[in-house]
């Protein structure tokens, strides 16, 4: 006679723990790609009036840069310094290192009334994401 109440038997327990692995693998991809930087874009158009911004230091945009990218460095202040000779209507691309100081960048351009923002994240997202070829000086 089947069993139409209680716990289930030990002989189902095994296939239900062996359905856990693939939906906790799938539940850990999709928190992963979650933490993507808001508003970072896998490919990105590159308008003629686009302001490509890398927000590193002088020594790391040296190292390498977007070709035209311009150099306002967050933690420096230029950022900052810069905001109000910015043109608030124009589109804007930021990149920095990790995507640490280009989140914050953006958070700041943001809050000063900027619309068109997007965090490209580290120079090698940036780059793959415009197809900007990364030069150095």
């Amino acid at each position: 006679m089947p069993r139409l109440a209680g716990p289930p038997s030990r002989a189902h327990r095994p296939v239900r723990r062996s359905l856990l692995a693939p939906v906790a693998a799938i539940a850990i991809a999709l928190g992963l790609a979650a933490c993507a930087p808001a508003g970072t874009a896998a490919s990105v158009e590159v308008g003629a009036d686009t302001i490509v911004v890398d927000v590193r230091t002088p020594e790391e945009y040296a190292a390498g840069h977007l070709d035209g990218a311009q150099l306002l460095d967050l933690t420096g202040g230029d950022l900052a310094a810069a905001v109000p000779s910015l043109d608030p209507e124009a589109e804007y691309l930021v990149y920095c290192r990790s995507g640490n100081r280009s989140s914050q960048a953006v958070a700041l351009l943001e809050r000063a009334g900027f619309t068109d923002v997007t965090d490209l994240g580290s120079l090698e997202r940036a780059a793959s994401a415009t197809g900007i070829e990364v030069v150095t000086e």
